[in-house]
């Protein structure tokens, strides 16, 4: 079977992937995987299925680093190593951004450079992704090898035309990727303010000097045991917000008002505090009259979810109006402000309340409205959450805008994917 056979295409070679650069597997001899001895002091970049797949093109960061010990059960792969999984997370790829260490659970790629390269690779991988997890489905732990791999054929054009398609590809990559970094180092910036103003109480007083280290009054609030400026309050979430979910909400409550609106479900709330909306699940007609009474979010809300990946928050970008299934929860600041209520959320103080009031069952996790209710947020006076709103509103619009050009620049590529790879777009 070749993937990508098509009218369009037959000029081109038939070739297994072997044919094209060589593939390795990870190394990870030492058992068990997560010994300390192999990470102390570590300092060889380690990455594993979880890093690849949420690689956009290039893995640019990593979580773990082996030591010296590490390494010697282990090897250290080049930069621009195509990494290819082959459990857990099956077919994602990406390349290395620099060297790493990865396991036995990834495969790695060179490329035969007259032949291919590891960049066109991932787009071929990507294109035969889904493939290749459906042929996976049903084995004991839904995993491939590297004889699989290798055997693979594909249709394959001359190495300058395999040029030709990578790099119309990664162009929309790579401004994929800068955007993902502007955003990264906007998110920074946002929780700086942040930290620097309720967090250290450094916040510009009426004299523009930082409160608390120009000699502001502090406070204790037995409520929250710390202290905090003078004038301050302390409140519960339910005090200053509407909140409801799909399974609390009634007539009164947040409408799902038209049959044209969809549902945001988990996997729309991403873990940076932004909305993915490359997946969209839209209500049936028939169904229609069921969701009625269901919720309607709108900009400035926040979303929390209740399981799974418990506690992730995502905010409501401008001109959004869509409805939540089940395991969120909505809450509408209605005397607070939004941003700063959002980053509150994914600061330190609401995070632990968070915990405490998290449930622990047999076989999962879950956070409940009446628990989010009765969270305490401190409260600053009007005037100052104000000032912070407009301080940082601007830089939660420019990721919003950034992550809306995102899922309209993957869109495209993923439109541009099938059709280059079986010829249908001839590229001049």
């Amino acid at each position: 079977m070749k993937f990508n056979s098509s009218k369009y295409n037959q000029h081109w070679q038939d070739k297994s992937l072997s044919e094209l650069g060589l593939f390795q597997r990870g190394k990870s001899r030492h058992r068990p995987r997560n010994d300390q001895v192999l990470f102390e002091n570590g300092t060889y970049p380690l990455v594993q299925t979880g890093d690849i797949k949420e690689a956009n093109l290039y893995i640019r960061q990593h979580k773990e680093a082996y030591n010296d010990i590490g390494l010697r059960q282990s090897k250290l792969w080049d930069t621009n190593t195509l990494c290819i999984t082959i459990a857990a997370n099956i077919a994602e790829t990406a390349l290395l951004g620099y060297p790493m260490c990865f396991p036995d659970s990834v495969v790695g790629f060179n490329a035969y450079q007259h032949e291919s390269s590891e960049l066109f690779m991932h787009y071929v991988f990507t294109y035969i992704k889904r493939s290749i997890q459906n042929s996976a489905i049903g084995s004991i732990q839904d995993n491939i090898n590297i004889e699989y791999l290798t055997s693979l054929k594909f249709k394959i054009p001359e190495k300058n035309y395999q040029d030709k398609i990578a790099d119309i590809l990664s162009t929309l990559d790579a401004k994929i990727e800068l955007n993902n970094r502007i955003n990264a180092e906007l998110e920074n910036l946002a929780k700086t303010i942040y930290d620097y103003w309720f967090v250290q109480f450094d916040f510009p007083d009426r004299n523009g000097k930082p409160y608390k280290s120009s000699g502001g009054e502090m406070v204790y609030n037995k409520e929250c045991d710390r202290a905090i400026p003078a004038g301050w309050e302390v409140i519960s979430i339910e005090s200053c917000c509407q909140i409801a979910d799909c399974l609390h909400s009634k007539k009164s409550d947040f409408k799902f008002e038209s049959e044209n609106y969809f549902l945001l479900q988990l996997e729309n709330i991403r873990d940076d505090g932004l909305i993915d909306l490359t997946k969209k699940y839209y209500v049936a007609k028939s169904e229609y009259e069921r969701w009625i009474s269901r919720i309607e979010v709108m900009e400035d809300d926040i979303l929390i979810t209740n399981a799974g990946r418990v506690a992730a928050t995502a905010q409501i970008p401008k001109g959004l109006v869509s409805g939540i299934g089940r395991n969120i929860t909505a809450i509408r600041p209605l005397s607070i402000s939004p941003t700063y209520l959002f980053l509150s959320f994914r600061g330190v103080d609401l995070n632990r309340q968070i915990r405490l009031n998290t449930d622990s069952g047999a076989f999962f996790t879950s956070l409940n409205v009446k628990g989010i209710k009765k969270l305490l947020v401190v409260k600053p006076p009007d005037e100052i959450e104000s000032k912070f709103e407009k301080s940082v509103y601007s830089i939660r619009r420019k990721r919003e805008l950034n992550s809306s050009e995102n899922q309209q620049l993957t869109q495209l590529r993923d439109w541009l994917l099938p059709m280059l790879m079986n010829g249908q777009i001839s590229i001049k």
